[in-house]
């Protein structure tokens, strides 16, 4: 199933001849009808004689609504674009035909309407006229049909060259990431709230959870019509009209999407391939009317390497928007200032980073997304949520599973992509270039830490995931995926084969220490010791730090928990401080510090005001 959209100035016969060709009159609203002139989208539908079926969307063409023209118009496989005989090109046909070249719709056939009304000659006058348009743009070339909606002359013609016209078209993508845009909500006597808009990447089925983007919320699909057939399955390239449940018109608007929950952002931000149109420009911190699919929202230019991107021209650019927008890369969208269009783009990225404009590396990095291959869509995705698993990778591509699977392997193997796979839990994947940075990070971060603390045989392993900024599964990662640094102690880092360094001075303390704690057993002289000189000793092995400033001599403290073990081998009532103070020989100050240092290495266990052997409960 193919999508149909209508183009052309207002009066120029558009939704005469959707009506004369389907049989149903797409302007809906009363005011329409009385007015004779068309002001919201219209729906239609049509097999053509091969058995294609196809919709229809009818766009207004006054100059006031072409905002609405734009929430239709985007995701069309083919334009007719409408002129009428008596009357040539005029504005709006200019203006809707720089709006197809924008939004790159593939083909178009040029509907020449009212031919009951002039004759041959000026009917020929007129397609030379429109072929002038054409020429330059994508769309040059497109056949001529002329029709007259009153006679029905043309319009069998018309049929069939929308059928060869869309012979030649590609079926619409699915990579099992459907997404709506609605174009429109309303509620149905019996049914309940009901949005339409065209299936783009996927198929929905009937019972499906699907999230609003932009808000979030995830609804259930009680129904789906297409051509006001009850379907059980649709599939991309559709119109649909989509029952959903548990939510009131009133909560959804036009602009908004349906699509498979956490497959779809909601941007802010969006980095683009902008394009101004001939005789248009666009400067920087310029505020715009953004239209992407349905919806419309303001923003503002950031420019890339220019203060403008001159009539005509093409330049990078971040478009920071005032409210979000459902969007993906490789969406294409208008830029208006009020009635005036100015241009268009293409999105590479959407909630990208904020960039610095006299970045010199920008350009080239642009240029590689811009280029939609699998391996840049992959990597784009990768430097927006890195440190992230291969699923959430999956989920933030529009790639289809098995090609994103594909394309990762094929990026690991190179290096370009960089993958952890911890003991337990979800592999974590980095970019090469990111991981450099961090480990980069590392380097420095030890090297500062070891200057500081010339003692220490380690920097903490907290302190350093803090001095990156990262969370607990992404710091693992980096740390595994990091070869030259080595953990020690348990709970810390080092640069490989790194020892601590003391000054002469500090040697001269340690020794000093050492042999005091070694000469006072269980109750040494207590020492004026630099902390670091303290934790030096812990750490080197030369001491048991029992805590509460109470160091011990190793030998000492094996000593120690030797006679509490004798002592409470076989015990059933728990072993007191007191008694605990008489075994040992020391004050109560250092009975409690070795009694805690116990519990802690799970020697001993505190039951009441005493002590048990673990385990002998």
């Amino acid at each position: 199933m193919f999508v149909i959209g209508t183009a052309g100035h207002v009066d120029h016969g558009k939704s005469t001849l959707v009506r004369a060709l389907t049989g149903i009159d797409p302007d809906r609203l009363r005011e329409e009808q009385e007015r004779g002139m068309t002001i919201e989208l219209g729906f239609a539908w049509l097999t053509l004689p091969s058995g294609r079926e196809t919709s229809i969307v009818d766009v207004p063409g006054h100059i006031r609504f072409v905002r609405h023209m734009l929430a239709g118009i985007g995701p069309v496989d083919l334009a007719l674009l409408v002129v009428a005989a008596d009357e040539g090109v005029m504005p709006q046909t200019r203006e809707h035909l720089a709006i197809l070249e924008l939004l790159e719709v593939p083909r178009a056939i040029v509907v020449l309407t009212k031919c009951d009304l002039v004759d041959d000659a000026w009917a020929a006058l007129v397609e030379e006229e429109i072929a002038t348009a054409l020429a330059g743009t994508r769309l040059e070339g497109a056949p001529s049909v002329r029709v007259s909606a009153v006679t029905g002359d043309g319009l069998d013609a018309l049929r069939a060259a929308l059928d060869d016209a869309l012979a030649a078209a590609s079926p619409p993508r699915d990579v099992g990431r459907p997404r709506l845009g609605i174009d429109r909500v309303f509620t149905m006597t019996g049914f309940g709230t009901v949005v339409t808009g065209t299936l783009l990447d996927g198929r929905l089925h009937t019972g499906d959870t699907v999230e609003v983007v932009p808000g979030g919320r995830t609804l259930r699909v009680r129904g789906l019509q297409s051509h006001r057939r009850e379907v059980d399955e649709a599939l991309p390239g559709t119109r649909v009209a989509v029952n959903l449940a548990g939510v009131s018109t009133e909560e959804l608007s036009r602009g908004q999407a349906l699509a498979a929950p956490g497959r779809l952002e909601a941007a802010r931000t969006l980095d683009a391939r902008l394009r101004a149109l001939p005789d248009e420009a666009m400067r920087h911190n310029l505020r715009v009317t953004v239209h992407l699919g349905a919806a419309e929202a303001i923003g503002r230019l950031r420019l890339f390497g220019s203060e403008e991107i001159a009539d005509g021209a093409e330049g990078w650019a971040q478009v920071v928007l005032v409210e979000s927008v459902a969007a993906a890369a490789g969406d294409l969208f208008v830029v208006r200032v009020g009635d005036q269009t100015l241009g268009g783009g293409r999105v590479i990225e959407v909630n990208p980073p904020r960039h610095r404009r006299t970045d010199p590396t920008l350009p080239d990095r642009f240029a590689a997304r811009a280029l939609g291959t699998p391996e840049s869509q992959l990597l784009a995705a990768l430097e927006r949520i890195e440190p992230c698993t291969p699923a959430a990778l999956e989920r933030a591509t529009s790639l289809e599973s098995a090609e994103a699977r594909r394309t990762l392997d094929a990026l690991i193997e190179e290096g370009t992509v960089r993958r952890f796979v911890p003991p337990a839990g979800d592999a974590v994947l980095l970019r090469a270039a990111t991981f450099e940075r961090y480990e980069s990070a590392i380097h420095q971060a030890l090297a500062t830490y070891h200057l500081a603390h010339p003692l220490r045989f380690a920097m903490p392993r907290e302190e350093m995931r803090s001095a990156l900024g990262l969370p607990q599964r992404e710091f693992t990662a980096v740390l595994g995926l990091a070869t030259s640094i080595e953990a020690r102690g348990g709970d810390g880092i080092v640069e490989g084969g790194w020892m601590p360094q003391p000054s002469p001075q500090q040697h001269v303390a340690i020794e000093e220490a050492a042999n005091v704690l070694a000469a006072g057993g269980l109750q040494p002289d207590r020492l004026p010791l630099d902390a670091a000189i303290a934790a030096y000793l812990v750490e080197s092995g030369r001491a048991v730090d029992c805590g509460d400033g109470v160091l011990l001599d190793p030998a000492a403290f094996e000593g120690a928990r030797s006679a509490i073990v004798a002592a409470l081998t076989g015990r059933e009532a728990p072993l007191t401080l007191a008694e605990a103070r008489d075994v040992l020989g020391v004050s109560r100050r250092n009975t409690q510090a070795i009694l805690e240092a116990l519990d802690r290495r799970s020697v001993t266990i505190r039951v009441g005001d005493g002590r048990l052997l673990r385990g002998a409960r």
